[in-house]
């Protein structure tokens, strides 16, 4: 089988996660991915938390490892003005300059649109930053936690209830998705540098990307610029689009907007009367009774664990999910299925599991194809 971009090479000056992640899925597209590093590495390397039970990787960076797996890696120093010409040098036989560079850096080392489509005028240069390289917060940093989650409302929008606290960030989930828009990008302007000879300025950010994640909501707040009400487990719209505890301590939602929801439910758990029940009859009386009805479901919920109200639901119809931890998911039956933790090769320490991409084909060589590299692994082999 081939891989999509084979052909492609990609030159790549970033740190972190994002932008990283984005240059990880083009290597699994069979891309040659170089990514440039200081001599002291990616400032990444090293912060990845320990794993908790003994093994061989025990010492190793797992984190680093899965936005950085299948590429190579080159040490030169930026600050220095021969690394600058270097890393030029290696963008005149690039397809794709990806970077999470601000502009204020592109223009400092001689990396910008201008300065590298000179030598290379099909060239793709893909920026990822916090908050893009152009408006009044071009120049400042930004972090998932901070640009993704905080800035574009999306840690607000998740707080419960009126007074709930802003809850913790996923580690890397603006990151990662962010890096996805990235890729997106990058893709659609090759194939536009192909069919005209024109290289592309592309660019995402976090900022955006996560306001994008909320489109539903923005579609009406961008209209009305009303606060946008976050609503407490009693305080949802339908007792059948809420979460709820089970027996065990662990939990499940419910997603169900059909009319035939409430009668489903009802049968599911036992609680035929609620039907008969005058308080009950429309979804607005049971909006106007819902902490009560959560309470019920909650005390009725309690009599089984989570997976034995699964096999319920199923019975019954009803639309769910078990609310997983991580170390559920692992093992989980369907994301073995569809190969969502594939196994690579460690030279050294052995065989390790990973995480595929969002993305499978039927036949074509999209796959992590290797570890990710050590500091300057490969910085002879394209001096020569």
């Amino acid at each position: 089988m081939s891989a999509p971009l084979e052909d492609i090479r990609v030159l790549e000056v970033d740190n972190y996660m994002a932008a990283p992640s984005a240059a990880a899925i083009l290597a699994d597209m069979g891309a040659d991915v170089l990514k440039i590093e200081p001599i002291t590495g990616d400032p990444m390397r090293g912060l990845s938390r320990p794993l908790k039970v003994e093994s061989n990787f025990a010492e190793y960076d797992l984190q680093f490892d899965v936005d950085n797996r299948g590429k190579r890696s080159a040490a030169i120093a930026l600050d220095k003005p021969e690394g600058q010409a270097l890393v030029q040098r290696l963008a005149q036989d690039a397809d794709v300059f990806l970077c999470n560079l601000l502009a204020q850096r592109q223009d400092r080392f001689g990396l910008d649109p201008e300065t590298l489509f000179a030598a290379n005028p099909r060239l793709v240069h893909a920026t990822l930053t916090g908050y893009g390289t152009t408006g009044p917060d071009a120049w400042r940093p930004g972090y998932d936690v901070t640009a993704f989650f905080g800035r574009s409302g999306l840690s607000d929008a998740m707080r419960e209830g009126v007074d709930g606290v802003v809850p913790r960030a996923g580690v890397a989930q603006g990151d990662h998705t962010t890096g996805l828009a990235l890729v997106a990008a990058i893709l659609a302007a090759l194939r536009l540098a192909e069919r005209t000879g024109e290289g592309q300025v592309v660019e995402t950010s976090l900022y955006e990307t996560a306001v994008w994640t909320q489109a539903s909501e923005f579609s009406v707040t961008a209209t009305d610029k009303a606060p946008v009400r976050r609503r407490a487990r009693h305080e949802a719209l339908t007792p059948m689009t809420n979460r709820y505890p089970c027996g065990d301590g662990n939990w499940v939602v419910l997603n169900m907007l059909d009319s035939g929801a409430w009668e489903r439910l009802c049968r599911a758990i036992g609680r035929e009367d609620w039907l008969a029940d005058e308080r009950y009859a429309t979804g607005r009386d049971r909006y106007r009774h819902m902490p009560e009805l959560v309470d019920g479901i909650d005390a009725t919920l309690s009599a089984k664990t989570r997976d034995e109200w699964g096999a319920v639901f199923d019975e019954h119809g009803v639309i769910w999910g078990p609310v997983l931890g991580l170390h559920e998911v692992v093992d989980d039956p369907h994301a073995d299925a569809i190969g969502l933790f594939p196994e690579l090769q460690h030279p050294e320490l052995g065989t390790y599991r990973t995480v595929n991409a969002p993305m499978r084909f039927n036949s074509a060589d999209v796959r992590p194809r290797g570890p990710a590299p050590t500091v300057g692994e490969h910085t002879e082999q394209i001096l020569r």
